[in-house]
């Protein structure tokens, strides 16, 4: 096969002609073993200082004992000596090695660190994986450093899958999934090839359709985001499981927004924004990915699904139900036709339930796969699973099958054959689909999930190229250093960026006359807080008090929040409300400034209503993001209520994203909670803010 010239010089590391084994015996036994098993042709030097040679595999002692300097080395030596190893393979104008030995910066240890510190200086520019790596699997070019069995065959063309961890990296070469493996890359400890340097090396390989990965961790959001930005430019989408869903986030929050903010919500929006297609599971990453490389992402979310099943179909929309697909009618010109096709026994639906009445019948079938797979949708799923192969007999169902491959050779939908049980679609019909260009996805959970995920990308990527984080030079911010302007001093601060906030006036405790005539200039109803920086949720203190009507309600007001503050804050009362909405902005360690919006008040946290946002925050990005939360029901106007000023509140939400933005190097956390969204026209007020700032 011709090589792909990659740039950064990783070419000769992932597509060796010669590679050197260093080090212990049983594991680069195992690698040689998968050199072999994997075709390789090249040259394989063995190195080990005492091992005695045989009359088929000579030992050399050293690097600079080999013949020749090695395009790629496997290194399995005590971590005490890797950094030596290194310097002579740099020393001898090596390619690249793969770290296998383990015992570095992952240990936590001082002395671990100082390994992985002499490691780097010690390999120079030298590009290699790990260290703790399980190595690679190039079935592109036939070779592997792998230790360990090597199963799969060479492609020509195939996805590639970049792992943080062996045990998964090999669970994943093990599919019994026909999912096509061009590159099987671990990264290890990560320390000087990433996941985000190989995604963009990988991108200028045109025989790679799309990426897979498997993340414990991403070591440069930037990077990170850049990396994407190029699989997005080179038509390679990326399909990604992470670890880490039910981890707490690693601060403490002051506000509901840095509690509705975890670090894992902050992927997902990433995601998003980045147009990644995030996977619970390792089975829906590999059907995800067969529907990537069977022509990239779906255009949209409009499906079919249809099936010689009732049940099939029911249990079809049942699990769609936590999707975001879309199951539209079948146009009425065409479902005329399909009736006439099928008669009257049959009902014209999506899900699609065709019987079995033209099973046998394979020039009608074809036109009804035909009329199906031409009405406009972008994917199309035929439900079907097939008796084992070796039991019984499967005649009728590859007739079937025959006539929808050659049905979907004509179509400009995405099809697929789907099997509710991953075990129903042997491996011959896997193979036979993907020849005829139909994806064979398995397990019907999974197969909703990928193509759900697979339109996920396609409008992601409609909007794509527009990602930019927002990351304060002097990371990490400190919660314990912060300190919090009162309410007063927070609304100040965003009305001088654009923020509507309630007509309100500051006032001593100890001036009863003063605090009743600054009311009455307000005029009744007001609402009554008590002001300090020590407040930040005067509610669950008891230091709000609502719909004061008069001077016998102020004084009592006042007496009552006295005891928690001397300052009070009188504001006109807003009786209009259509809905309360929150509005957070929070600092992530790793990506940044990010911006929350939700179902607010008193209940912001457990309705669990809300969505996270990457910047650029523009007007469409916010609309959007309303539109998913539960509470935009009564934006719209619920039960004959009226709508809200959804106008109004967008541009307060991008003028608290403009604070947020001028003050990048200071924030710490912002929270309107709530924002009272008023009838269409009205507008949209902040009425609480809390801002915390670090001192600069």
């Amino acid at each position: 096969m011709a090589l792909i010239a990659l740039p950064h010089n990783l070419q000769r590391l992932i597509a060796p002609r010669s590679i050197a084994l260093i080090g212990a015996s049983a594991w680069t036994d195992a690698v040689a073993a998968g050199i072999t098993a994997i075709g390789f042709t090249g040259k394989v030097w063995r190195i080990h200082p005492t091992r005695p040679s045989t009359a088929m595999i000579p030992f050399y002692r050293s690097v600079a004992e080999l013949p020749d300097a090695p395009d790629a080395a496997f290194v399995a030596v005590p971590n005490t000596e890797t950094a030596k190893v290194a310097k002579a393979l740099a020393k001898r104008g090596a390619g690249g090695f793969v770290c296998f030995t383990a015992g570095f910066s992952e240990s936590g240890t001082d002395n671990g660190n100082q390994l992985t510190c002499d490691l780097e200086i010690a390999a120079g520019t030298l590009p290699y994986f790990g260290p703790n790596c399980y190595g690679f699997a190039n079935f592109f070019d036939r070779v592997a450093l792998w230790p360990d069995q090597v199963v799969g065959a060479a492609i020509e063309r195939g996805v590639a899958i970049i792992c943080q961890s062996g045990t998964i990296a090999l669970t994943l070469m093990f599919n019994a999934r026909s999912l096509p493996i061009g590159y099987l890359i671990t990264v290890g400890n990560q320390t000087r090839l990433a996941v985000e340097d190989l995604i963009e090396n990988l991108c200028a390989d045109p025989r790679v359709t799309a990426f897979g990965l498997y993340l414990e961790g991403i070591k440069n959001a930037e990077r990170f985001a850049h990396a994407a930005e190029c699989a997005r430019k080179a038509g390679k989408p990326i399909a990604l499981v992470k670890a880490g869903r039910s981890e707490a986030a690693a601060r403490t929050a002051h506000s509901h927004t840095g509690a509705l903010a975890g670090a894992d919500l902050v992927f997902d929006a990433f995601c998003r924004s980045a147009g990644i297609a995030r996977c619970d599971t390792l089975g829906t990453l590999c059907e995800t990915l067969k529907v990537l490389h069977g022509g990239g992402p779906l255009a949209g979310r409009k499906v079919l699904i249809m099936g010689a099943s009732g049940g099939d179909m029911a249990m079809a929309a049942d699990v769609a139900q936590s999707l975001q697909l879309e199951f539209p009618e079948i146009a009425k010109a065409r479902a005329a036709v399909l009736q006439e096709l099928l008669t009257d026994r049959v009902s014209i639906a999506n899900p699609f339930d065709i019987h079995t009445y033209l099973w046998f019948d394979p020039p009608a079938l074809s036109k009804v796969f035909s009329e199906i797979l031409h009405a406009g949708y972008d994917a199309v799923g035929f439900m079907l699973d097939c008796p084992p192969e070796l039991l019984a007999d499967t005649a009728a169902f590859d007739a079937v099958i025959d006539v929808y491959i050659k049905s979907a050779g004509q179509s400009p939908t995405r099809a697929t054959l789907i099997s509710s049980l991953p075990e129903t679609l042997s491996a011959r019909i896997r193979q036979r689909c993907f020849e005829g260009g139909v994806v064979p996805l398995q397990g019907l959970r999974e197969a909703l999930e990928a193509l759900n995920l697979a339109s996920a990308i396609g409008i992601g990527w409609l909007n794509g190229g527009n990602l930019k984080l927002q990351k304060p030079k002097n990371v990490p911010r400190s919660i314990s250093t912060a300190h919090t302007l009162s309410e007063f001093q927070g609304k100040a601060a965003l009305a001088a960026f654009g923020v509507s906030i309630p007509r309100g006036v500051i006032c001593a405790v100890d001036s009863a006359s003063k605090s009743v005539t600054l009311a009455e200039s307000l005029g009744y109803p007001l609402v009554i807080k008590a002001v300090g920086a020590h407040l930040e949720h005067k509610t669950e203190v008891g230091g709000v008090i609502l719909n004061v009507r008069n001077a016998v309600d102020l004084s009592l007001a006042v007496t009552q929040l006295c005891k928690l503050s001397d300052t009070v804050l009188m504001e006109e009362m807003i009786n209009d409300a259509v809905s309360e909405i929150l509005i957070g902005i929070t600092v992530d360690p790793q990506f940044g400034q990010v911006l929350v919006l939700g179902a607010g008040g008193i209940l912001a946290e457990l309705l669990n209503d809300s969505i996270t946002l990457l910047p650029p925050w523009t007007s469409q990005s916010i609309e959007a993001a309303l539109s998913k939360l539960t509470v935009s029901k009564l934006l719209r106007g619920y039960r004959g209520k009226p709508a809200g000023d959804v106008p109004a509140l967008i541009d307060m939400i991008k003028s608290v994203a403009d604070y947020a933005t001028a003050h990048i190097e200071t924030l710490v956390e912002l929270d309107v909670n709530p924002a009272l969204v008023r009838p269409m026209g009205s507008g949209a007020l902040a009425v609480d803010v809390l801002i915390r700032l670090n001192p600069g």
